[in-house]
């Protein structure tokens, strides 16, 4: 890009003497000054978003364009944390979050640039993370032996003993093992490597498994010399540091030794295709498993530039015109032809690459489906074209993007960085960052644009009608290619192991005890910086709400940016087992469903045009001293720009007063798109899964959230999906659902509202205006009782990695041992696990905790090679915990990452969230200052006391889940066996 050097804001005398202004520009609608900086030295540009908030992030990163799919540039983020020049430890990634205050830590590799994010709100610890991230990216150490751990290796089983077969085994290796398990992402690898031929984005940036083992060392070296240089980074910032102290700290600790350097990478627009492209190809699944209607078909366009503000804001209206919601003509056809069970979750459009794709299809088909499927595509989009799209329906999406840009988030993820995320892109491709954020200008273009009623219809017409660069994929479930592949490679491992001479088998005998030797070496951690104790605040302040004892409201007045926020808060009724089974499919159908005199399709359009979306959840806990005395709420949510705070308002209550449940059809479709996305949810969030399945029967809590959230809800959407197939089932569904929303309507009912000051009272006056006729009464109250029981199950699925679980029965929140139990969970993953199940054994993760919610004390694995091994490792963590002589400072480290968890920053409306469920658990403020104290108070034999108390080992259960394969093997561990 031609970078806009003249000021669009005031320009910053400050500037450090070795960066250079290019612009300066306010952004109202974020609240955040963008400062545009340039490296004069080396070419980095530095993006820094200036604004009044404490949790300040770092953010740079490397374009890095691989060309193969050995998953190079995914190692070498691994690797480069393993050590640098200035901190020649083994682990300073891992052991800088022991001894840190982060709110985020982490590393990313995109198709096509790698990231090294972290954020703080403590400026003593941000500096501390600066100077590690700076050293571990720009002067890493790449330990060979760090390339084998967490890239690949080659071992013997058993690693001493050559008789043995040899294996493949590290860190990313299983990692992509488990992620590539996924149809869905398979699903995204094939179609991106048939729409990008010629470029980076034909291969696999992760990895493929199969590909990873021929990576060398010293390609990975290649690699990083080429890539890992300021004149290819792009550094970010947020938050109330200033930018010339940001600037003092990179040219110190980095900068300085850097010259400005070509670096010539393959950056260049995919050659585009004449014709469409048809491919079909299989994934794996078990041989045990049915392959009817399990094909996934999906046609993939390539569009425009994502950095070019227009193209991006065209794709983005085009995918919320065609497949917003189930009112939008390409999503409402797909849900509802015959040809297979849901839309698929490849549906929308991908912007993060240089050119977008848009992407629609289906899932639960079969492959000679695939003409049909196209036929539908291409007719729903001529309809479109030939009747156009409502001016109304436009300004809604419009609206959307409005409402999107305003919102401060920053709850799951922190806001600076979801802001920096955005940026980023068109700086990697050339594009201008301050356009993408700021969407005021642009928006008021494209209202002038929509007037034209043949503008949209031209936009489907040119970017997907006429674009021949199409291609169609079929992807098949194929139950023989796991096992041609696993042949595959034992095949080539014997072929390898023929061939080793005795030199070549000492050579890995010894790598092996080399790196045995590096994992359980004490490195001299006082190198590191770190905080202690003493930086720890004690107490963080929380939002305080009013309550109004006439309406049952609580006002809470937060800086939301022109949005409002509004809850329904409901007791949960006395309910049956079966009515308590409906309910995760009660709130996930009644934002879909019709509403009064209105249809679903028309109920999606005033949704969209009146709020930022609203959903109904379910939350359960135990009282602060006893798990086995739940308590539950339903909540109704919905938030909207204050201008529509009274629409709100009457919506969330038309939703709540007038469901509809007796659009069956409509029911039908949506039950199949639940059970589509439970199945896919086991290969990202296993380990939740098989933790939740351990500890099922510890307490009600537990027993509810793996009956309606865990691997029974799974199993059991799969029976009902099916049952609804016969027409008489489904009305008795149906009827039930509207039975269990009659009963919770009569609940006396409390509201949430959050909003800036000004709007708290006039939403006040909405929500008391709206519900002034109802009357409503309180039913029975909701009672659990779920008797303790012990499990030791193994769930077998399609996966060609393990995720296991251990849980022991403990205590709730409030009693003296939770903390020291929370503190425990720590020390345990910091001291043990980590080592023993990621370094030695190759998992992706593992680690242990306390949950006070349900009084359970849980061990588990993520994306693991191994199973009974890491079983084993659980036990073996307590024997260490007992046995091995342990210093302050681990246990402080420990404690340190608690009080990092409990002082989370939330957005705005997020606090006064939090704030307030917690009070409607009895969450109050001396409650969870009393467990700080605590914390902070835990020592080393309060640790070993509670571990003997109770994780005793007759008390625990185990579940994992596994492939088909491992069958004998669970059966000789005495594991039940469960088919997902």
């Amino acid at each position: 890009m031609a970078v806009v050097s003249e000021s669009m804001g005031s320009i910053d005398s400050t500037v450090h003497p070795a960066f250079e202004q290019l612009r300066s520009h306010r952004i109202d609608t974020l609240n955040v000054t963008v400062e545009e900086y340039r490296h004069k030295k080396t070419g980095a540009r530095h993006l820094h978003l200036a604004a009044d908030n404490d949790e300040n992030v770092f953010f740079v990163a490397l374009r890095t364009f691989p060309m193969d799919s050995t998953g190079v540039a995914h190692i070498l983020e691994h690797t480069a944390l393993c050590g640098s020049e200035r901190f020649p430890v083994r682990d300073p990634f891992f052991m800088m979050i022991r001894r840190s205050l982060n709110t985020f830590m982490n590393a990313f590799t995109s198709s096509d640039w790698t990231a090294y994010p972290f954020a703080s709100m403590n400026r003593k610890d941000f500096d501390n993370l600066l100077t590690v991230y700076l050293d571990s990216v720009f002067f890493s150490s790449l330990d060979p032996l760090d390339f084998a751990q967490e890239g690949h290796r080659l071992e013997f089983d058993t690693p001493n003993d050559p008789s043995t077969d040899l294996v493949y085994r590290g860190v990313v290796y299983n990692e992509m093992k488990g992620a590539m398990s996924s149809p869905t992402s398979q699903l995204w690898q094939n179609l991106s490597s048939h729409l990008f031929p010629t470029t980076t984005y034909h291969y696999n940036s992760g990895g493929e498994p199969d590909h990873i083992v021929d990576l060398s060392y010293e390609d990975l070296l290649d690699f990083y010399k080429r890539h890992y240089h300021p004149s290819n980074a792009t550094f970010a910032t947020y938050g109330n540091i200033p930018a010339h102290e940001h600037h003092e700290r990179f040219e110190e600790l980095a900068l300085k030794r850097f010259d400005r350097l070509d670096i010539d990478l393959p950056v260049h627009d995919e050659k585009r295709l004449f014709s469409p492209v048809r491919v079909e190809q299989g994934y794996a699944v078990s041989d045990s498993e049915e392959t009817a209607n399990k094909t996934h078909i999906v046609v993939g366009w390539l569009l425009g530039h994502s950095f070019d503000l227009q193209e991006n804001l065209e794709g983005q209206l085009l995918a919320s015109v065609l497949l917003e919601n189930s009112a939008s003509p390409l999503m409402r056809a797909l849900e509802t032809t015959d040809i297979g069970h849901a839309p698929s979750p490849m549906c929308g459009i991908e912007d993060s690459n240089r050119e977008m794709t848009f992407v629609c299809g289906i899932e639960g088909s079969e492959p000679e489906q695939q003409a049909a499927l196209e036929a539908l595509i291409e007719e729903t989009l001529a309809k479109v074209v030939q009747d156009g799209v409502s001016e109304e329906r436009l300004e809604a999406i419009l609206h959307q993007l409005e409402l999107h840009q305003r919102e401060i988030a920053g709850d799951q993820f922190p806001y600076g960085l979801q802001l920096i995320m955005s940026a980023i892109s068109p700086m990697i491709h050339g594009g201008d960052p301050v356009e993408l954020l700021d969407l005021e200008p642009v928006l008021k273009t494209m209202r002038e644009r929509i007037r034209d009623p043949q503008y949209v219809p031209d936009l489907i017409r040119r970017k997907l009608l006429e674009n021949p660069h199409r291609v169609t994929l079929t992807l098949r479930p194929d139950d023989q290619l796991e096992h041609r592949r696993q042949e595959a490679i034992r095949q080539a491992l014997a072929e390898r192991r023929a061939t080793l001479t005795d030199q070549e088998v000492q050579e890995i005998i010894e790598r092996a005890q080399a790196l045995e030797e590096r994992q359980t070496r004490k490195d001299d951690d006082s190198i590191l910086p770190k905080v202690d104790l003493s930086d720890v605040p004690l107490q963080l302040p929380e939002p305080e709400g009013r309550y109004d004892g006439e309406s049952g409201a609580f006002l809470y007045a937060r800086g939301t940016n022109g949005l409002v926020y509004e809850q329904i808060v409901v007791p949960v009724p006395n309910l049956s087992a079966d009515e308590l089974v409906l309910l995760p499919y009660y709130t996930t159908l009644i934002p879909e469903v019709g509403c009064g005199d209105l249809d679903y399709l028309s109920m999606q359009d005033r949704i969209s045009a009146e709020s930022g979306g609203i959903s109904v959840s379910f939350s359960a806990k135990g009282k602060i001293d006893d798990v086995h005395e739940l308590s539950g709420y339903l909540i109704f949510n919905g938030k909207a720009l204050s201008r529509n705070r009274a629409a709100l308002t009457r919506l969330l209550g038309d939703v709540f007063k007038g469901a509809r449940f007796d659009e069956h059809e409509r029911i039908r479709e949506l039950v199949a798109q639940i059970r589509a996305r439970r199945e896919q949810a086991v290969t990202g969030s296993g380990h939740g899964l098989a933790m939740g399945a351990a500890s099922q029967g510890i307490s009600p809590g537990a027993w509810l959230s793996f009956r309606l959230g865990g691997l029974e809800a799974i199993r059991g959407s799969k029976v009902l999906d099916k049952e609804l197939d016969d027409s008489a089932k489904l009305t008795d569904f149906c009827d039930r659902l509207a039975s269990l929303h009659h009963k919770i309507q009569h609940q006396n009912n409390q509201f949430l509202l959050i909003a800036e000051e000004e709007h708290l009272e006039p939403m006040l006056a909405d929500v008391k205006a709206f519900w002034k006729e109802s009357s409503q009464q309180n039913a029975e109250a909701w009672r659990l009782h779920q008797s303790p029981f012990q499990v030791q199950q193994a769930w077998l699925t399609s996966t060609q990695v393990n995720f296991c679980a251990k849980a022991f029965p403990t205590v709730a929140v409030d009693h003296p041992d939770a903390a020291a139990l929370t503190v425990l969970g720590g020390f345990l993953r910091n001291g043990y696990l980590h080592r023993a199940i990621r370094e030695k054994g190759g998992a992706y993760g593992g680690g242990a905790g306390q949950d006070s919610v349900n009084g359970t004390f849980r061990f588990f694995s993520y994306r693991d090679p191994r199973l009974s091994e890491t079983l084993d490792d659980f036990d073996q963590s307590l024997s260490w915990l007992m046995d091995e002589e342990h210093d302050a400072q681990e246990l402080e480290e420990s404690i340190l990452g608690v009080i990092s968890q409990l002082d989370r920053p939330r957005s705005p409306a997020g606090a006064a969230r939090h704030a307030f469920h917690n009070y409607l658990f009895g969450r109050t403020p001396e409650q969870r200052s009393r467990f700080r104290e605590r914390v902070l108070a835990v020592t080393l034999d309060d640790m070993r006391r509670v571990a003997s108390t109770w994780l005793a080992p007759d008390k625990a259960s185990i579940a994992v889940i596994t492939s088909h394969d491992n069958r004998e093997l669970v059966q000789n561990l005495g594991l039940d066996i469960q088919e997902l």
